[in-house]
């Protein structure tokens, strides 16, 4: 007798879970209105999210994206570029946007309608005077659901130990043959289009892509690339290649057994006219230009080749902006300016790019500086990328 009515309790605690929980999303729902309306919290949509991404790095989005779920899940997913802000270590993370004008927009998120973890970040915020806050409700969920996401590098580790995700490599082909992440096809993003064929025919293989690093916009192209073409699990490891080499994690170069002809060796002609040569083919020795840019030669000239739109945040002023996307060879040469040219971009991408270009046209003096550059106004910070096959060039 005893065993039968342990056996209905059990049965009927079974039966009412789905009460219980509807019952508990319901109060933490309510709990998250609460909030809301307690600090006249402004909700929007994934459509008015969408509205201020850009095209996914931080100096294209036209808002600040707060995480505010643990750090757990922000590692596991997050909407591109977003900074981690969790609530309960509010007092802390909130240094991470100590350079966020206080009048910059400002759109916070968690797991959806039942995570209270967005109101109180977003509450929190108004309350230091930011006056453009804006709470994503919906959240992480509601963005996965229909568009791609950020992961870290656990997430990439385990795909490859898994074999759970095709990985991309969206730089130039000459970068991926040097070194790239291990098991990675290449799919430029300048060449999207025409290797198409190498996406998987199935819509719902989990495929990450990665790049040159953060700032660097091509892994953003080719997913979003992947998902006008309605794939469904679409990644980005926005880190990329240099974050992962600096963790020590596998590359093809660190898993084959190359290092002797790898060697760096100095070009036995170190000088392109008065610039100073890299180690990798077509590259300015990047400490002879952190010493010069400033005041170079006057028979060299530093081209930007990013798009102008890009500038917005910050450029040289001497340099001269020539875009190496909207321009076909013929037109990209012909806007370059007389002397020696040295490149440069965000990453260190799409110099390498002008400079393949401007070799297509025949052009011998120009190189391209393999460097993130960080700039604010009329300043730029540059960090050197390694070089990665040094050659006498």
């Amino acid at each position: 007798m005893r065993v039968s009515t342990k056996k209905t309790l059990l049965v009927a605690f079974v039966l009412a879970l789905p009460f219980f929980c509807k019952a508990d999303e319901t109060t933490s729902k309510n709990a998250v209105m609460s909030i809301i309306k307690e600090n006249k919290l402004e909700v929007v949509n994934y459509d008015y999210a969408l509205s201020k991404f850009g095209n996914g790095t931080k100096d294209t989005q036209k808002a600040v994206f707060i995480d505010a779920r643990p750090l757990k899940k922000f590692e596991s997913g997050t909407i591109p570029s977003s900074i981690q802000i969790n609530d309960s270590e509010f007092d802390e993370q909130i240094k991470r946007i100590d350079k966020v004008a206080k009048d910059d927009e400002i759109v916070v998120f968690c797991q959806g309608w039942e995570c209270q973890k967005s109101a109180n970040v977003a509450a929190r915020l108004k309350k230091l005077a930011y006056t453009k806050v804006k709470l994503y409700q919906a959240g992480y969920p509601d963005w996965a659901k229909n568009n791609y996401v950020q992961v870290g590098a656990n997430v990439v580790k385990n795909a490859i130990e898994n074999n759970s995700a095709m990985l991309i490599d969206a730089r130039p082909n000459t970068q991926y043959k040097n070194e790239s992440i291990a098991s990675a096809i290449n799919v430029p993003d300048t060449q999207v289009d025409e290797l198409v064929g190498r996406f998987p025919s199935d819509k719902n293989t989990r495929i990450i892509v990665f790049s040159q690093g953060n700032d660097c916009k091509k892994a953003h192209v080719v997913a979003q690339k992947l998902v006008s073409l309605a794939y469904k699990k679409v990644m980005i490891y926005a880190d990329g290649l240099p974050a992962w080499k600096a963790n020590g994690l596998k590359t093809t170069r660190s898993s084959c057994d190359c290092d002797s002809k790898n060697e760096p060796k100095a070009p036995k002609n170190p000088f392109l006219g008065p610039i100073k040569k890299g180690l990798d083919e077509g590259t300015v020795d990047p400490q002879w230009f952190l010493q010069n840019y400033k005041n170079l030669p006057k028979d060299v000239s530093i081209v930007d080749v990013r798009k102008s739109s890009e500038r917005g945040g910050g450029y040289l002023p001497f340099a001269l902006n020539v875009s190496v996307e909207e321009n076909d060879v013929e037109s990209f040469a012909k806007k370059l300016p007389k002397g020696y040219v040295i490149f440069h971009c965000t990453a260190g991408s799409r110099a390498l790019e002008a400079y393949q270009k401007a070799k297509k046209a025949g052009l011998k003096n120009t190189v391209y500086l393999d460097a993130a550059a960080k700039c604010v106004k009329d300043e730029c910070e540059f960090t050197p990328n390694e070089a990665l096959d040094p050659v006498d060039w």
